[in-house]
């Protein structure tokens, strides 16, 4: 009996794994199936595409010289630059490209032997499609050259140089020339080789070339037509001689991410009980409130020996740093008040380490609580202890009070203006330039700005915001170099008509925090101390320039540094000035 049931066992144990075999084979089978599937797929349209291109190449063979070229190309001619075609059920899209091209036999562009550059065309087939995995592409090349000797091209030589923010050349990059201005019109794009340059000889020549160069994943940069807002662009639009070169230079590189965040700025702020009721008495032995103050319980005339009252929690959203602990206390002969810190989540007193003298009480106001890490002691309470020796009198504690920063609170949403330091030209309104918008953080003070090109980058808050900037980190303008990510903190307080933000750097471009920043004038005389983002701020100012004789006088010095000082600050509006220490 025993037996059978342990045959009964094994019979099950081998169902199951006979069970995974055939799982595991039966899948390898299936993925195996699918890939064969997938190849066969994917020659056969291969294959097409092959005859494709084939087709294309062999039509153009067929052409006489001067007629292989494209529709808005250089070469110009009747092909088109690209076509869509459905071909056994898979859509196709074959883009002819055709170029003249510089043989390095007979010399390379000035040194050419005889003087002609374009020694033949260059024809590039490139047929895509989408397989299910990705796009598939295949390219085939041939070069057509002239009967007999080879003569020269009537246009110019357009050389468009690409390189990146760090002056390298910037290969693969997209180079989209336009010109309706001409006849036949010119609309062809190409790319760049491996030194960042494409060449297009042979150019029609004309004005009012517009170049636009890109690519994947990075900034653009292109030329400019006058307008209206844009009198002198710059670039202009490129003109082409006859015979001539006409070279230009772009620069474009990885785009960056731009993080906004808009904070109040830090403040300090008070919690405070005057013991009018009990609402921030945490719990009391021995103690009553009586005529706004603390005292010890009494009974037809006779005070108790000892008491003790707590506080409530003491915390605050944004709690940046613990300040001081002050009180207002009466204490007759005979009697005496002990005043503690506890760690209100433990009911234990803060250590000395952080509180000197804690663990044995204080008398004496204030007592500075700055050593305090609020990362650990996020929340404190306060621990009196009343005593008297003489039953007839008690001491009174008539209010205890706690000072402390809180901040940065974020602020949203708000209004703010970016604006970077390349210009593409200037107009009746002063210079244009190439990144000027405004954004809005959402309400919670946060703002993600994508696809940001490399520059520096200056940060305002509009009148109609409501607010002035009173810090930025980092100072600005902001630098934003190419594939990065920057995080712009402003901190802002209400609007005032005049205001004037001071940031201090060294040479070298480092913020200064700690810096005296005297501000003067008359007799307004303010001095702010540059907080650490290195910024002095200065509101409610009146407005005074170097041209109407009344600007303000500035005087900025820091351990280590030469003082700086200068009479002609001028404050008009929402002014700012960059103070550099050496």
């Amino acid at each position: 009996m025993h037996k059978r049931v342990g045959e009964r066992g094994s019979t099950l144990l081998d169902a199951v794994v006979g069970t995974a075999l055939m799982l595991v084979v039966f899948v390898g089978i299936v993925g195996a199936f699918r890939l064969t599937v997938e190849a066969v797929s994917n020659n056969k349209a291969r294959a097409g595409a092959v005859a494709l291109a084939n087709e294309r190449l062999e039509y153009i063979r067929s052409l006489s010289y001067d007629a292989v070229g494209t529709v808005g190309g250089i070469p110009t001619g009747a092909l088109e630059q690209s076509t869509t075609t459905l071909l056994n059920d898979v859509t196709y899209t074959r883009r002819t490209f055709i170029s003249y091209e510089d043989d390095a036999g007979d010399g390379l562009g000035g040194g050419d032997s005889n003087g002609i550059i374009a020694d033949y065309k260059a024809v590039k087939v490139t047929v895509s499609w989408q397989s299910r995995q990705s796009t598939r592409v295949i390219t085939l090349v041939t070069r057509i050259s002239p009967p007999g000797i080879e003569s020269a091209v009537p246009g110019g030589l357009l050389t468009v140089s690409v390189v990146n923010s760090t002056a390298q050349p910037v290969a693969n990059a997209s180079v989209r020339i336009v010109n309706a201005s001409i006849s036949p019109a010119i609309d062809l794009t190409t790319y760049t080789d491996s030194a960042g340059v494409a060449n297009v000889i042979g150019t029609p020549a004309g004005s009012g070339y517009q170049v636009t160069v890109s690519k994947s994943g990075y900034s653009s940069a292109q030329t400019y037509s006058s307008n209206a807002t844009n009198t002198d662009p710059l670039p202009a639009h490129l003109g082409v001689a006859l015979n001539q070169t006409t070279a230009a230079t772009f620069g474009i590189d990885l785009l960056a991410t731009a993080h906004v965040r808009t904070y109040e700025p830090l403040s300090e702020a008070t919690w405070s009980d005057t013991f009018a009721d009990a609402s921030k008495i945490a719990f009391s032995d021995h103690v009553a409130l009586a005529g706004g103050s603390a005292q010890l319980e009494e009974s037809a005339g006779v005070y108790e020996p000892a008491g003790v009252i707590h506080s409530t929690p003491i915390s605050a959203a944004y709690l940046h740093g613990w300040n001081q602990l002050a009180w207002t206390d009466t204490r007759p002969a005979g009697t005496a008040i002990v005043y503690r810190i506890y760690n209100s989540s433990v009911e234990a007193p803060v250590p000395d380490s952080m509180v000197p003298g804690n663990s044995g009480g204080f008398a004496s106001s204030p007592i500075d609580l700055s050593n305090i890490a609020t990362s650990t002691y996020p929340s404190i309470a306060l621990v009196a202890e009343l005593s008297t020796n003489d039953s007839s009198v008690t001491p009174e504690l008539e209010d205890w009070s706690v000072t402390y920063t809180a901040g940065p609170a974020p602020l949203g949403p708000v209004p703010f203006a970016m604006r970077g330091a390349k210009t593409v030209g200037s107009g009746p309104g002063g210079l244009v330039y190439k990144y000027d918008l405004t954004h809005t953080t959402d309400s919670a003070g946060v703002a993600q700005i994508n696809s940001v090109e490399w520059d520096s980058y200056t940060f305002s808050v509009p009148v109609s915001g409501g607010y002035d900037i009173a810090s930025a980190c980092s100072p600005q303008p902001s630098v934003i170099p190419a594939d990065s990510s920057v995080t712009t903190s402003l901190y802002l307080v209400p609007h005032t008509t005049h205001s004037l933000l001071v940031d201090v750097k060294s040479a070298g471009g480092t913020i200064i925090p700690g810096a005296n920043v005297r501000v003067y004038r008359g007799a307004y005389n303010v001095t702010e101390e540059s907080d650490s983002c290195g910024n002095a701020f200065y509101s409610n100012l009146s407005s005074g320039t170097v041209g109407g004789g009344n600007a303000y006088s500035i005087d900025v010095s820091a351990t280590g540094y030469q003082a700086y000082t200068s009479s002609e600050v001028n404050v008009s509006g929402t002014s700012r000035i960059s103070i550099i220490l050496n």
